[in-house]
């Protein structure tokens, strides 16, 4: 199994526009992030995780021609903002092909989607719309998709808004938790690598700060650990990874973690 994050900044990116701070201004490429997304590549089967503003951009950046689906985690718009880009992977092969794109999400994310991108879901839909299939998960079972399980893991971005975390084999990748009952963390048990959200040193309402990730990293115990969704608060990259427990990493854009798997 490869993991690639393309993206692991929070909503606003880093840099922030108009921001003069030390790790808006730094040259250390890995302080440059796109909004959070991943690709995660196993059994030779594609799946990427959220479709931000970005991405556009993420899949220029990884050369890849197909995909087989995109799970999303949440509504906000740094999540799905990019989905009308789907649209490329429809027509890669035309007019030999039109490939439509899986997309598995709770269903209020999936209602949004059908709201923000209703011209893709209109009877008398246009020439180039996104040809998009859409597909309600059960956070109380594991899914399929073309033969690789997925794991749904619920939580709580904020007390207004739920999030969904994702398991796949011995990889779990949750963004935007602020919490997470222990019965969603049963599911994580004995997971090899765990990314998760942690969006600066100090506390927020609706996202884990980095002592609440490192929390949640200690009760699954795997045997590495991510930090995504990152903002410029969180510091420069060359200062705050060394500051952070063995075996745990702040991830940056580009960066892939090869994951055995049985």
């Amino acid at each position: 199994m490869k993991l690639t994050f393309l993206g692991t900044g929070t909503s606003q990116g880093v840099p922030v526009i108009g921001c003069r701070c030390a790790v808006c201004r730094s040259t250390d490429p890995r302080d440059n992030r796109l909004r959070t997304s991943a690709m995660v590549e196993t059994r030779g089967v594609r799946l990427v995780i959220d479709a931000g503003p970005d991405f556009r951009c993420q899949m220029l950046r990884t050369g890849v021609r197909h995909i087989d689906a995109i799970l999303l985690t949440h509504e906000h718009k740094d999540h799905i903002g990019g989905l009308d880009d789907v649209r490329a992977f429809n027509f890669v092969d035309y007019p030999a092909a039109i490939h439509r794109v899986d997309i598995y999400a709770a269903p209020r994310t999936l209602a949004v989607v059908r709201k923000d991108f209703d011209y893709a879901f209109a009877q008398d839909k246009y020439r180039g719309v996104p040809e998009i299939e859409l597909h309600e998960i059960d956070l109380d079972h594991p899914f399929e998709v073309k033969g690789v399980e997925v794991v749904p893991v619920a939580g709580h971005h904020s007390e207004r808004f739920t999030v969904t975390g994702y398991r796949i084999g011995p990889l779990a990748y949750l963004t935007d938790f602020k919490t997470i009952e222990e019965s969603e963390v049963a599911k994580l048990a004995g997971v090899e690598v765990l990314v998760v959200n942690a969006l600066r040193f100090a506390p927020h309402d609706s996202h884990f700060n980095v002592e609440e990730a490192l929390v949640l990293i200690r009760r699954v115990a795997p045997r590495e650990a991510y930090l995504t969704h990152m903002s410029h608060d969180i510091g420069l990259q060359a200062e705050t990874e060394p500051r952070l427990p063995c075996g745990v990493h702040m991830a940056y854009d580009g960066l892939q973690v090869e994951i055995g798997e049985e």
